[in-house]
């Protein structure tokens, strides 16, 4: 499994020792307004980390996660992901997440883990293109995407919820 390093993170695939920052994260409300507004429980949390461990033992790559390389702190995650979700238009090709805990948005990390995880993500998969999925009301995820050349094609669903899907071809 493949580990990351920036100027600032280090990027490693998620494992068992990130479970209780997980927890963490997943009940900071501010965290999750945009994704599960009533956040998630210990439970719902073992079981996402279990598929982010699955997830690189079947398809190779997955969701790292993200911690300053000089403080070891917990940042978030960023992933290259295929979760097969059930949306209309179908999502054929690799999938990009990020997530950064509140303490640390603002200060250009997300985009440094996210810019990490394409570069890999170009050079080892060499999918024609990636998507993400993000809600409409999270103006500042839609615009780091737009920033790092995603594109919106499609606003649509997903489990109830609007979303707006956008894409980035490879270069």
């Amino acid at each position: 499994m493949t580990v990351l390093t920036t100027a600032r993170l280090t990027l490693s695939p998620m494992t068992e020792a990130e479970w209780p920052e997980l927890c963490d994260l997943w009940s900071d409300p501010e965290f999750v307004r945009h994704i599960f507004p009533a956040g998630l429980s210990s439970e719902d949390v073992w079981t996402r980390l279990l598929r982010d461990v699955g997830h690189w033992a079947t398809v190779g790559y997955g969701n790292w996660a993200v911690r300053l390389t000089d403080t070891g702190a917990y940042v978030g995650s960023v992933g290259i992901l295929d979760y097969r979700r059930i949306v209309d238009p179908p999502i054929d090709v690799p999938e990009l997440g990020w997530g950064v805990a509140p303490r640390f948005q603002g200060q250009g990390l997300a985009a440094e883990a996210v810019r990490a995880a394409l570069a890999w993500a170009d050079s080892v998969l060499r999918a024609p293109r990636t998507v993400c999925m993000i809600s409409p009301d999270n103006a500042p995820s839609l615009t780091l995407a737009e920033r790092l050349g995603y594109v919106e094609y499609v606003r649509t669903t997903y489990r109830g919820d609007p979303v707006v899907l956008l894409e980035r071809a490879a270069p």
